[in-house]
């Protein structure tokens, strides 16, 4: 029975994190998880950290400051849905999927972009959608990238034949583009998120 306790105590303060996360936008500092998770002391915010850091809850990136691992909360995945010809379909819990886990590969690496512009729609990417780039892929031919061209920042697809490099639009209004002086890949757009509502 005191087991249970401490697993509830455990994913109450859980839920006390992710909620400061989500209004927020950020991660708490430590003494601001001592405040919502009711410890006052720093070495039990400490270990109450550790700990969720070994459950994979939260993360650390390269200079040691938290960020949310599996935080987030994961949604319900009830299977599939036909796109084409309508089927008959039956609501199933398959299993639970963390948005971060599906769409982020390298989270220290990752940023986010708000798109303007519609050089990009015939890959599906509209003015307002967010892209999700990874700024540790290496770039290849034919990835859409995020890349400063000449000091102008663009998102194209990248073609790579030789020694010559070109950004290709995915509209035909706009014209590839050849860099004079300078190409600097800042990223590989990896995700495309929309939000219809």
């Amino acid at each position: 029975m005191a087991q249970k306790t401490v697993e509830d105590k455990l994913k109450s303060r859980v839920r006390d994190i992710a909620k400061f996360y989500k209004e927020s936008g950020r991660m708490p500092s430590f003494s601001e998880i001592g405040e919502i998770t009711g410890l006052q002391s720093k070495n039990a915010v400490s270990k109450l950290v550790a700990r969720l850091v070994e459950l994979k809850v939260l993360d650390k990136d390269e200079k040691g400051r938290l960020i949310p691992a599996s935080l987030a909360s994961p949604l319900r995945l009830l299977g599939t849905v036909e796109a084409g010809f309508p089927s008959p379909a039956e609501e199933e819990l398959v299993d639970t999927l963390s948005l971060d886990e599906l769409l982020i590969q390298n989270r220290e690496a990752t940023f986010l972009l708000k798109v303007s512009g519609d050089s990009m729609s015939g890959a599906g990417i509209l003015p307002g959608d967010m892209v999700i780039v990874d700024k540790g892929q290496t770039a290849k031919s034919g990835d859409i990238v995020i890349a400063q061209v000449d000091s102008q920042w663009t998102m194209k697809y990248l073609r790579k034949r030789g020694g010559s490099v070109l950004l290709l639009p995915a509209n035909p209004k706009y014209k590839p583009i050849k860099p004079e002086s300078e190409l600097t890949i800042s990223g590989v757009v990896t995700a495309v998120v929309r939000k219809y509502k």
